[in-house]
């Protein structure tokens, strides 16, 4: 089945252009060129792929992706910006975007971290486990899988998307150890060196809304001069 995916962009000329390397990969693309036209399609469709200019009409682009990771289906986003600022980096990455590539690019390697996207979705699909443990449970802390809702003590907890990956990254394997940059790698993928900062806040906020007591974390624990790793009591 072909993979679709959404290409918002504003210039109509890259548009055109990604949407011809796209279709040469066989997949399905719509275009988008406007904040607002796209917001709506990424809402109503059903896309594999979100290619989103930063810099857009009506609606900017970190709008658009944080109002898709508010929806209950995730959609892999791959934003483009052509602006030289670090910080327009990191808050689309904050807000869940999958990876970035600034302007001007080179069309091979956005088709490359196209395909590194897919490859990662790929492999975390055929990692999914197995139909009885699509809810996994954890003393008061339960993860849907499927829904990707995280409850506590009853209680819903209002998780980002990332917050959702990388909590579910060490509760798949309790007691393995991770660095930084490994998170970064299996969490936020491909093109993220040198980030590890995200990692370290993404854990700060994930630890102040399941633990009871941040001094004393009960699941995400803090492994001294290496990085950190899922409490071996529920391994």
């Amino acid at each position: 089945m072909a993979r679709r995916i959404l290409v918002v962009e504003d210039d109509r000329d890259i548009a055109q252009l990604v949407e011809m390397h796209l279709r040469d990969l066989g997949a399905e693309v719509t275009l988008a060129h406007d904040g607002a036209e796209a917001l709506e399609l990424a809402q109503s469709g059903t896309f594999d792929l979100l290619i989103l200019d930063i810099m857009l009409p009506s609606i900017d682009g970190l709008e658009i992706a944080k109002r898709v990771r508010s929806g209950e289906r995730y959609t892999p986003i791959l934003m483009l910006t052509a602006r030289s600022s670090e910080i327009d980096r990191i808050i689309g990455l904050e807000l869940g975007a999958d990876d970035y590539l600034t302007k001007p690019f080179n069309i091979r390697e956005l088709i490359a971290r196209v395909k590194a996207l897919q490859r990662r979705v790929d492999a975390l699909s055929k990692r999914e486990a197995p139909e009885d443990a699509k809810v996994l449970h954890f003393g008061e802390l339960r993860i849907d899988v499927e829904k990707r809702k995280v409850t506590l003590k009853k209680d819903v907890v209002d998780l980002t998307a990332k917050e959702f990956d990388l909590l579910l990254q060490f509760a798949r394997h309790p007691g393995r150890v991770y660095t930084r940059a490994q998170l970064l790698d299996l969490v936020w993928g491909y093109g993220h060196d040198g980030y590890e900062h995200t990692v370290n806040s993404h854990i700060n906020r994930l630890r102040s809304k399941i633990e009871s007591d941040g001094n004393k974390p009960e699941f995400i624990l803090t492994v001294w001069g290496v990085g950190y790793k899922f409490a071996e009591t529920y391994a």
